[in-house]
């Protein structure tokens, strides 16, 4: 199992995509040098023939769907391949049963949420019996429980088949563990190839327990858990406990009362009721299905279908139209690109800073200090899906919303874009008073960023209270350093070291 790191846009894709000839056949460009897959060379194939030797998951699953129904999905590569049909029937009920997913087979893709397609996809990869299996950031909208399993499998396959895996992925403090050897890319496109310890001794770019034991100047920098629990032993006996920060809230941004919702007759909210405040940071946390998006999505008027009330800004969500929803909401989906239809980069800032009345150049000067790389001329369908992410983004703020909510807002982000992005939801939040809302399964942001979480399971709120307490309440969901530390209440390295200098 090979880990790719990089920053966001260093073309860790462009690297994956070379491996079954995607790159340059379908894209275009020049290649130097040669590659080859089992003894074949990429050169001389079209990505067609090497569909039995690789599998490939990309970073957006929904792209690669080709039918309606899981099952169906799950078989459609093989019939391509003339597999004789009892042995498809055999190996789709075996990846049904691998992968969890049993109880969707008959539901259509586009009713699953993003981790549950994630999943799908990587079922219809591993299918086919490939002997390479390339992922790219196979774990972004999987919940930890998800995510933790997928990975399991797939380093199961790994030892007991000789499957080779290629894994691209940003959370590295889920895949690190897993990992034989690891290639940084840099921002130069020079690539080192090397043991995880070795490159993580150096590398900028590392899980939360590596930047704890280099913060407190730890003998070894530690890929598990387990390993740096037992160099801190003598630091959680000696430190004390802080005092989460009291909050000032200000007049109610969003609220719901019995809020339901129902597709046909999956119930995906069940009288959901909560508040949330202004200078408020707000995290939507659970399992995949749990109703997160659903309830995003209902609160911006976009599902009309359902019963109770919600209202942003004293505004029904049913109101929220044109100008008023634009000054009051700011909505980042969980596809990004949905939001985007200009022809450059360049375009798109242009036509937000004249959409927002606004200076020209904000929104374009707002990109670079997220994601710095990013050339003007660029289409933005050619962009990285962290990329993509940070231009909707920038869109989005430069409007300077009342309040904003966001969807999975770190897929494809690297540690450096996702620290720059905590700094601007900070300042946006408390230095404007405006709230923020985002459902995510990052529980490593929640711990930076959140000031409360709101926990879902089958659409109803089955927790609610501070990020302290509702984190440190679930092993599943507790960041790296909390696992380290426990029973200490600290959830990051800066409460570690805060705590220690006390």
């Amino acid at each position: 199992m090979v880990l790719v790191i990089g920053s966001t846009g260093t073309g860790k894709s462009s690297l994956l995509r070379l491996i079954n000839g995607l790159v340059p056949h379908h894209t275009g460009g020049i290649l130097a040098g040669d590659i080859t897959v089992d003894g074949i060379s990429t050169q001389l194939v079209r990505p067609g023939e090497l569909a039995h030797l690789v599998g490939i998951v990309g970073q957006n699953p929904a792209q690669g769907f080709v039918t309606d129904i899981v099952e169906e999905e799950l078989a459609f590569g093989m019939e391509t391949l003339n597999i004789p049909p009892d042995v498809m029937r055999k190996r789709v009920e075996e990846v049904l049963d691998l992968l969890a997913l049993a109880h969707l087979r008959n539901r259509a893709i586009s009713t699953l949420s993003g981790g549950e397609q994630q999943r799908v996809a990587i079922g219809s990869a591993l299918v086919m019996n490939p002997k390479v299996l390339v992922l790219d950031e196979p774990t972004s909208a999987l919940d930890p429980i998800a995510a933790e399993e997928v990975l399991s499998i797939l380093h199961r396959l790994v030892h007991d088949l000789s499957l080779t895996v290629v894994i691209a992925e940003h959370r590295l403090e889920r895949v690190i563990g897993f990992a034989d050897r690891i290639i940084h890319i840099a921002g130069d496109g020079s690539a080192e190839i090397n043991l995880p310890e070795e490159i993580l001794k150096r590398s900028d770019i590392a899980p939360p327990i590596v930047h704890l034991a280099r913060a407190l100047g730890l003998s070894d920098v530690g890929l598990s858990v387990r390993d740096v629990r037992r160099m801190t032993e003598e630091i959680r006996n000696s430190g004390k406990d802080i005092a989460a920060p009291k909050l000032q809230l200000g007049d109610i941004s969003i609220s719901t009362q019995n809020l339901s919702l129902t597709y046909g007759k999956k119930r995906a909210l069940n009288n959901v009721t909560t508040q949330i405040y202004q200078g408020e940071i707000v995290a939507l946390m659970g399992r995949n299905g749990a109703g997160k998006s659903s309830l995003l999505t209902t609160l911006v008027g976009i599902n009309k279908q359902s019963s109770g009330s919600s209202k942003i800004c004293g505004f029904e969500s049913s109101d929220l139209k044109g100008q008023v929803r634009r000054e009051r909401v700011g909505f980042i989906p969980q596809e990004p690109s949905d939001l985007l239809y200009g022809q450059s980069v360049q375009g798109e800032c242009q036509q937000a800073d004249k959409d927002c009345q606004i200076s020209p150049g904000t929104t374009f000067a707002l990109l670079q200090r997220i994601v710095p790389s990013i050339n003007p001329e660029t289409h933005p369908r050619d962009l990285s899906e962290g990329q993509r992410l940070a231009l909707a983004l920038a869109i989005i703020l430069s409007a300077q919303p009342q309040v904003l909510i966001l969807d999975e807002p770190t897929r494809g982000l690297d540690y450096q874009s996702k620290a720059l992005l905590v700094g601007l939801l900070k300042n946006f939040a408390k230095e404007l008073n405006r709230s923020v809302l985002i459902a995510t399964h990052d529980v490593e942001l929640v711990a930076e960023l959140c000031d409360r979480v709101i926990f879902l399971a089958e659409g109803e709120v089955v927790a609610d209270g501070p990020t302290l307490d509702i984190l440190l309440s679930s092993p599943a969901f507790a960041p790296q350093v909390a696992k380290v530390m426990a029973p200490r209440q600290w959830l990051t390295v800066s409460d570690v070291l805060r705590a220690v200098a006390e």
